[in-house]
């Protein structure tokens, strides 16, 4: 069976682009297509100035909303990335392998830290390694697809580069993995930008954010205020009316229709905005019930974590002594 590894970041909390881009698909299709990994991320919330407290905190809310979506730790493997220590290990030995030049080209490196610079801050190492700790995380268990947006692609270029070098200069060790694009669930924007894709940002975009634990009544105060266009028709183009093409996006990945059909039964902005509102309030309720329950019972999702990281070392160990054999290091023991 195809191997899969997917990861969310906690460095902020998840949103319904993050749900309806790619969490309802895992749980809807990839858990069950492929053996599946779902990790999240911790140590690469490391990479920029953060509160630890708060790092633990979305850790676990990440956690308990990927299970609250519909993760099931029976049919796939969902576990924190920090609690395997295969990830660093396999880390350094990559980056005995990747070059200098190969990170600073790296485009996300780039953009922040020009953004860290900018606020009057260092940039930090592992800002500008952390590729190579994110190539560490696919190739450690041999998958054989990233299911990757626009954004990541880069990355898993670098992966299998990584990969193949490795591979030609110490033997055969790693799965080169390909980057696999799958229909976006739903492209969903900033309800203030819909320029920009719905981040996890606080502070000012927090307003253009929904956030999945927000309560009902601040998700239709947000739906209601998004930005619309000029005019006042209802007409699905991205181009043209990027505000309206927004809602309409979002109200057609709560109802199953097509956006451009939707766009027909409405004749003014502030109905479409109410629909949404309360498509969106629906899609979520379950989700908000579910997560309510898992953090009544910590222990449940504490359990799932340890079994998952069980799993997950299991996996990723073997592979991991072969690189530290094959790169020239003593076996342990």
């Amino acid at each position: 069976m195809t191997r899969i590894f997917s990861g969310v970041k906690p460095t902020g909390h998840l949103t319904l682009g993050n749900y309806l881009g790619a969490v309802r698909r895992w749980v809807a299709v990839d858990q069950h297509a492929a053996e599946a990994l779902f990790c999240v991320v911790d140590l690469h919330a490391l990479t920029v100035d953060h509160d630890p407290a708060r790092v633990r905190r979305l850790s676990r809310q990440a956690a308990s909303l990927l299970l609250a979506a519909g993760l099931d730790p029976d049919v796939c493997t969902v576990f924190v990335q920090s609690q395997v220590d295969e990830h660093a290990r396999l880390a350094y030995v990559l980056e005995c392998v990747a070059t200098d030049g190969e990170m600073r080209r790296m485009i996300q490196y780039k953009e922040k830290s020009a953004r860290e610079r900018a606020r009057g801050g260092s940039v930090r190492l592992s800002l500008l390694t952390y590729p190579v700790l994110m190539a560490a995380d696919i190739l450690a268990y041999g998958a054989d697809e990233v299911p990757v947006g626009d954004d990541q692609a880069q990355h898993v270029e670098l992966t299998r580069d990584l990969a193949v070098r490795f591979n030609q200069r110490y033997g055969h060790t790693f799965v080169v993995p390909k980057a696999v694009h799958p229909q976006v669930g739903a492209r969903v924007m900033s309800l203030q930008d819909p320029g920009s894709k719905m981040g996890k940002s606080d502070g000012d975009a927090a307003a253009g954010i929904v956030y999945l634990l927000d309560e009902p009544e601040v998700v239709r105060k947000k739906v209601m205020r998004a930005v619309t266009d000029s005019g006042h028709e209802v007409e699905y183009d991205r181009d043209a009316k990027p505000g309206v093409a927004n809602l309409l996006d979002i109200l057609a990945a709560c109802t199953g229709r097509e956006p451009a059909a939707l766009a027909e039964d409405y004749h003014s902005y502030g109905v479409l905005k109410k629909d949404t509102a309360e498509a969106v309030v629906e899609e979520l309720r379950p989700l908000r019930v579910r997560h309510a329950e898992l953090c009544a019972d910590p222990g449940y999702v504490d359990g799932v974590l340890r079994a998952g990281a069980e799993r997950a070392r299991g996996l990723a160990r073997p592979r991991v002594d072969a690189a530290y054999r094959a790169i020239g290091l003593l076996p342990a023991g």
